[in-house]
């Protein structure tokens, strides 16, 4: 099982990540995967 509070964490500290700029939940939803693709793809290359 793995723990997520880290890449929250990681987003907002080292993303400066704090709000959500666009207003609906298909936005936010699109916003947020858009975040976690770039996420997974810096933890890609660094590996």
């Amino acid at each position: 099982m793995a723990d997520v509070e880290p890449v929250f964490a990681q987003l907002k500290h080292n993303h400066n990540f704090r709000r959500f700029s666009l207003k609906g939940i298909e936005k936010t939803e699109l916003e947020f995967g858009l975040m976690a693709i770039a996420h997974n793809l810096r933890k890609k290359i660094a590996a």
